[in-house]
């Protein structure tokens, strides 16, 4: 079970992701010993996954963001799933409840890499339909925010 003290390590975790232990325990005053501890267990049970990088995909030539909405025709959606998640280009998958099956948000350099995504999926036969929207703006994406007292 997660405490108050494993919240304030992954805050400043949030803050710095690549803070060391003694940097975790100057930004919390909890001991260093304490911090690397509460890190190796909260990595252990899985509450800290990985550390990665924000990359800014634009600034990389990937100017078009398309969100993709599927509705899969039967026992397909297993394999639609893991055919999207192992394209590159595809930055989220999500299973859904609703109109469709699956959201999918896929980064491409221009729109034409992002329509041949498209006619890809239109021709896959588990595919019923596919509903496509360009973003126009990105207001916020990939953000994490501080977790509270609640249960985690």
């Amino acid at each position: 079970m997660v405490d108050d003290t494993d919240r304030q390590v992954v805050n400043a975790l949030l803050q710095d992701g690549r803070a060391s232990a003694r940097d975790v325990a100057a930004a919390t005053g909890i001991a260093a010993t304490t911090v690397s501890r509460r890190m190796d267990d909260l990595e252990s049970t899985g509450v800290i996954d990985e550390y990665t990088v924000d990359i800014d995909y634009g600034a990389l030539g990937y100017d078009v963001t398309a969100v993709f909405q599927l509705s899969v025709e039967g026992d397909g959606l297993g394999r639609v799933v893991d055919q999207l998640r192992d394209r590159r280009e595809m930055v989220a998958v999500y299973e859904v409840t609703g109109d469709h099956d699956i959201v999918a948000v896929g980064k491409f350099t221009d729109t034409q890499s992002m329509n041949e995504r498209i006619k890809t999926l239109l021709t896959d036969e588990d595919i019923r339909s596919a509903s496509t929207s360009v973003v126009l703006n990105t207001v916020c994406e990939h953000e994490q925010f501080p977790v509270d007292g609640a249960d985690v």
